[in-house]
């Protein structure tokens, strides 16, 4: 702990803290890959989320099919699949290479999960969960003004697209500079994942959070 891993060149213990920052990546990887989503709604109601709704395993899509507490639970556990292997990295060693690959690996994780044939999420709630032990206050505006625009227009998937648009500038405006690689990489990967709500979007087609709930 403290050393920091990838720096310098090959001396005693290299080979050991490479292969420990190797580890880190593949934990990383596999619990971002946990479907925790599709886990909590067969357990608790009995679906399978990609049959129905959005067809996603993601926290909205959950709440929508299950119901607003199951959402919050999947919301939590995809929160700390990125968040644990994130800390674990930072506290293994401060080094900014390690822990953006750490992160992006527990990113692609959801997105690709090794549980679900390659297929998953949207990235969206692991992506906040890897810049809470990074950028806390950073995150907490970008996330404020997700909030603001999901309550104002009804589309979660425009706050979702706002709060990864926001947080490189609020990372910046932080000093965070560290971690704006890692923020445009996860805006790329958000607005991919998020290209047919886009289209839809641009349609005036998209499902509206509040008209889903009046129902």
């Amino acid at each position: 702990p403290g050393q920091p891993l990838w720096r310098g060149k090959d001396s005693p213990g290299s080979r050991r803290r490479n292969m420990t920052a190797f580890l880190c990546i593949v934990l990383g990887y596999v619990l971002g890959s946990a479907p925790w989503g599709l886990v909590i709604a067969r357990t608790f109601c009995g679906i399978d989320p990609r049959n129905d709704g959005s067809r996603n395993t993601g926290a909205t899509n959950v709440a929508r099919l299950c119901g607003f507490r199951w959402g919050v639970l999947t919301l939590a556990c995809d929160l700390g699949k990125g968040a644990l292997p994130v800390a674990l990295a930072l506290w293994l060693g401060p080094s900014p290479l390690l822990v953006t690959c750490v992160a992006l690996a527990c990113v692609l994780g959801h997105v690709f999960s090794c549980f679900m044939g390659f297929r998953g999420g949207k990235a969206v709630a692991t992506s906040i969960g890897v810049f809470l032990p990074l950028a806390f206050f950073p995150l907490l505006f970008s996330c404020a003004a997700c909030v603001l625009v999901i309550w104002r227009s009804g589309f979660v998937s425009l706050g979702s697209l706002t709060l990864v648009t926001v947080l490189p500038f609020a990372l910046l405006a932080a000093t965070k500079y560290a971690w704006v690689p890692l923020s445009l990489c996860i805006w790329a990967l958000v607005v991919w994942k998020h290209k047919e709500n886009i289209a839809r979007l641009r349609a005036g087609t998209e499902k509206s959070w509040l008209k889903s709930r009046q129902k």
